[in-house]
């Protein structure tokens, strides 16, 4: 069998198991589980996270079965698209999360702009994703743990061809915004290893408010 016939073959397959996963989550509904979301909590219980930027009603994009909140909805694939979100009307929900999903996504910029969409003047976009440094422990695709991550991230700067600069794409992509904070999270973490994943939080968390269309678009440090 040919190299590109075996790779027909692969995708068509893994074609019917998402197909196949997508039916049976929404009729049954996705198994709870513990993933990055679930590791962050007790600091952000101790950083009174949930009382600053969970009020209200929130939607927790690529949740994977590990919902932040109880007062947040999740969605994922079996949903639709999340980069788009076209099922979603603009402006509903208080808070919009993400944790581990923006490094999957083709354009993440359209992706941040539909997060943006959604959420109400004055709510939150929270922003959880592998810090480069602390999870791949490399400079440039692919992924040494992950074969659908598209993109590397750090805090600052974007360094072609693969890392992006989270603080450079919300200043180039959002409107009207403050970004109440940006910073990474290594709580737990001993693993530096290259070739070993790592333990604890390897993550950059971002907070970001919407502001009136009248806002100065600002950052803070």
């Amino acid at each position: 069998m040919s190299n590109v016939i075996k790779r027909l073959f692969k995708k068509h397959c893994s074609g019917l198991y998402n197909l196949d996963l997508k039916i049976k989550y929404r009729l049954r509904g996705r198994p709870g589980r513990c993933g990055e979301t679930s590791k962050a909590k007790s600091r952000r219980t101790r950083e009174d996270f949930f009382n600053r930027y969970c009020s209200g009603r929130g939607l927790d994009v690529g949740f994977g079965g590990d919902l932040l909140t109880e007062n947040c909805r999740g969605y994922d694939f079996e949903h639709g698209n999340a980069q788009r979100l076209r099922s979603i009307r603009d402006e509903q929900f208080d808070f919009v999360y993400s944790s581990h999903t923006l490094e999957h996504m083709d354009d993440p910029a359209v992706a941040l702009k539909n997060w943006w969409r959604i959420l109400k003047k004055g709510g939150h976009l929270i922003l959880y994703i592998p810090h480069r440094d602390l999870y791949e422990k490399k400079t440039m695709l692919p992924s040494r743990w992950s074969n659908d991550h598209k993109h590397f991230f750090v805090i600052d700067k974007s360094e072609g061809p693969d890392t992006i600069g989270l603080k450079q794409l919300i200043v180039s992509t959002l409107a009207s915004f403050e970004i109440v904070y940006i910073k990474e999270c290594n709580e737990g973490h001993t693993v530096t290893a290259p070739d070993l994943p790592s333990d604890g939080e390897y993550s950059i968390e971002a907070v970001i408010k919407k502001h009136p269309e009248k806002f100065i678009d600002s950052f803070k440090g």
